[in-house]
This record gives C-alpha cells, sequence and structure tokens, in this order.
C-alpha cells in the first residue's frame, strides 16, 4: 500500500510539471492539459515502464511538431502553432492505452512483468495492445509530422499519383521510413526500462528484443492505415487564395 501510495505521489507531481510546462509552451491547450495530466498520472503510477512510453511518445511528437514550422504553415491551412493539442486529441492518442494499463495494473498487482505468452498469456496480450498502440500513433505522427518536410512528391496511398503536400493519404518515402523508426524508439523504450523494471528468466528476458522489431513493423502500419483512412474518408481541397491545402 505505501509503495502505491508513494508511486502515485510522484506520478502526481510529474504529471503536473508536464501538463502545466505543455500548456505553457502551447503544445496542450487547457482542455489538452487536464485531460494529459489524468492519463499520464495513470502510466506512471501503474508502472515506470508504462509511463516511458506515454512520455517518450509524447515529447518527441511535440518536438517533432515544432520542426519546420514555417514550412508547415505554409501548406496547412489548419496549422496551430506548436501543435496546441485538446482533450479529443489527448484522448484519442492515449486513452485507449491508459484503460489497458489500468487493467493490466489491477492482474499484476503493480508488478511490472515480461512478456511471456506461456505463463502470462493474458497479461502478455494487454502489453502487446498498449505497445502496439503507442507505435502506431507514434509512427502516424512521425510520418506526418516529418513526411510533409520531404522534398519528394507525395503520392496517394491508394493510386500513387502525385498529389500536393499535407493532402490526407499523401505519402512518401521518408515519412514512411520515419513510421519505422518512430515504431521502433517506442519497442526500445519498453526493452530498456523493462531490462531494470521487470524480473524474468535470462531466457524471456531475451526474447524481449524481438519487441523492437515488431514495434518498427507497429510503426509503420500505423502510418499505412492513417494514409490509407485519409484517402479514403477524409476530404483535401486546394484553396487557391490562401495557396493551402484544406482538410475535413
Amino acid at each position: 500500500m505505501e509503495t502505491f501510495l508513494n508511486q502515485t505521489l510522484i506520478a502526481v507531481l510529474i504529471s503536473s510539471l508536464i501538463a502545466i510546462r505543455s500548456y505553457r509552451r502551447k503544445s496542450l491547450n487547457f482542455s489538452g492539459a487536464v485531460s494529459g495530466f489524468i492519463v499520464m498520472t495513470a502510466h506512471i503510477a501503474a508502472g515506470s515502464r508504462f509511463g516511458a512510453l506515454l512520455l517518450v511518445f509524447f515529447f518527441t511528437s511535440s518536438k517533432l511538431t515544432k520542426v519546420g514550422e514555417e514550412r508547415k504553415r505554409r501548406v496547412d491551412a489548419d496549422f496551430k502553432e506548436g501543435g496546441q493539442r485538446n482533450w479529443i486529441q489527448v484522448l484519442s492518442n492515449s486513452g485507449i492505452a491508459a484503460v489497458l494499463v489500468v487493467i493490466v495494473w489491477k492482474l499484476t498487482g503493480q508488478q511490472d512483468k515480461c512478456l511471456d505468452s506461456k505463463e502470462l498469456p493474458l497479461v502478455t496480450s494487454l502489453i502487446g495492445g498498449i505497445l502496439g498502440h503507442y507505435c502506431c500513433c507514434n509512427g502516424d505522427t512521425w510520418s506526418s509530422e516529418l513526411g510533409v518536410l520531404s522534398d519528394e512528391q507525395p503520392r496517394l496511398i491508394t493510386t500513387f499519383k502525385p498529389v500536393r503536400r499535407g493532402t490526407n493519404g499523401g505519402v512518401t518515402k521518408a515519412g514512411l521510413l520515419a513510421a519505422v523508426a518512430a515504431g521502433s524508439v517506442i519497442g526500445l523504450t519498453f526493452v530498456l526500462f523493462g531490462f531494470f523494471t521487470a524480473t524474468c528468466t535470462r531466457d524471456i528476458a531475451l526474447k524481449q528484443l524481438l519487441v523492437i522489431p515488431i514495434s518498427a513493423i507497429a510503426g509503420l502500419c500505423g502510418s499505412l492505415i492513417d494514409s490509407l483512412l485519409g484517402a479514403t474518408l477524409q476530404f483535401s481541397g486546394f484553396c487557391s487564395v490562401r495557396n493551402k491545402v484544406n482538410v475535413l
């Protein structure tokens, strides 16, 4: 009980500092900061490894959002300084994972477990869901933020025809490579923290390394799925007055 209270207090402190900092730097608006505080607290309280996954995703994505801001401003009609994510975007990117994290915490009693499909099939599946969630989200974000800066002509994922930068469903090689890198970073974070926080046999510990290439594939899949949905379900139009792509 004492360990849980200490971990929760640490989680509240860290989450408060990050939420306030993100709001001041315009990475999150007010609703985004409040919802971010809640999901961060849940992740960190449930285990440092889960907290690390969320924080790596959040900080890398926020940083990349600010890379090439002027160029993105010229392309995107809906560009917002610093990204300024709201509560909808925060929960879309971390809400499901937060629920899974709480379930894992209840099943394991706040003990960090290694992935082991034989001994812990349910817990392994749930942790796999958390990993897959952040790999896909990180892959989509990295590919979007870096792909739009590529000098390469984007191509629509459904027809492979050239499209304007910022068009929903447009992909570039640079963007897809960024998605692979994004997934790898999430997988590497999970494995590295596991070496210090999880207890398992040597054989099982070595098998955790497979998480990294699988995460890389998951990052790519997240980007491809988002591009496919964008190409088929979202509208992209070009405003000749503003010389920018409008998306709905």
